[in-house]
């Protein structure tokens, strides 16, 4: 029987204050993770990528890879992907200068993303989306950018970073029930209470904020989410944010 633990993975660049490398790695296969998902930076290096997840016996199921490289060589950057045993790709964000044009402008990301997604999946590999605040604006209608951004984009997969859902004034629930055609991931990360962790950026360690678990675990269960991921933008402890996140997904039934 696969366990909610069994689906958990841990973003690696909420470690990325403690160097090297080796370092995370050394730390996360201590706490009992067994699977990451590596992030843009990483990919600069990545026979050490490889020699790590092989030496500490951990999987990638999934990478964050930026649009720059994948505009660049999609198909590449697939292959080179799935070198490391990766078989999502999650596009993570628009670069900075294209997030805040409106309708047409995530219109015409999606139509990027499904060009994108073709040479993606052409060599094997699936192709998604994280997303951020940006998406929870709105056309004239009322529609969130990430419909529009889906809407031309009908094969692309999604990864819901659901705290970020909430701080676009969405409903991380209802997102999940909405999209859950499309939903293969999850990234697990909480809110502060106002006020609270500002040297954090207001994210606190999953189980230990303000996010609704038992009505998102149920969501998410009924969506057949198959991955957790672990994530904290601005940790000022990554030891303490990996052990209850873990703790945390533990507890989960």
């Amino acid at each position: 029987m696969i366990t909610p633990i069994d689906r958990l993975s841990f973003q690696l660049y909420s470690a990325r204050s403690i160097e090297p490398l080796e370092a995370q790695f050394k730390l996360l296969a201590g706490l009992g993770y067994r699977m990451v998902e590596p992030w843009g930076a990483l990919f600069n290096d990545t026979d050490t990528l490889k020699r790590l997840l092989q030496h500490h016996g951990m999987t990638a199921p999934s990478a964050h890879v930026g649009l720059d490289r994948l505009r660049t060589d999609a198909a590449g950057t697939a292959k080179l992907c799935k070198g490391l045993g990766i078989d999502t790709i999650f596009a993570p964000a628009p670069p900075p200068g294209e997030r805040e044009g409106g309708e047409k402008e995530w219109r015409g990301i999606g139509r990027e993303l499904a060009a994108i997604g073709k040479a993606v999946t052409g060599e094997g590999l699936r192709f998604g989306w994280h997303n951020h605040h940006w998406e929870y604006g709105r056309t004239a209608s009322g529609v969130t950018y990430l419909e529009c951004l889906f809407e031309e984009a009908p094969e692309l997969v999604w990864e819901a970073d659901l705290a970020w859902i909430v701080r676009g004034n969405g409903d991380p629930v209802a997102e999940i029930k909405k999209h859950a055609g499309r939903l293969v991931a999850c990234h697990i990360k909480d809110l502060a209470p106002s006020g609270q962790c500002a040297d954090e950026d207001g994210w606190a360690d999953p189980g230990h904020g303000t996010m609704d678990w038992p009505a998102l675990r149920a969501a998410m269960k009924e969506a057949s989410v198959s991955l957790f991921v672990a994530e904290h933008d601005k940790p000022n402890d990554v030891a303490r944010f990996a052990r209850r996140a873990h703790e945390t997904v533990t507890a989960w039934t």
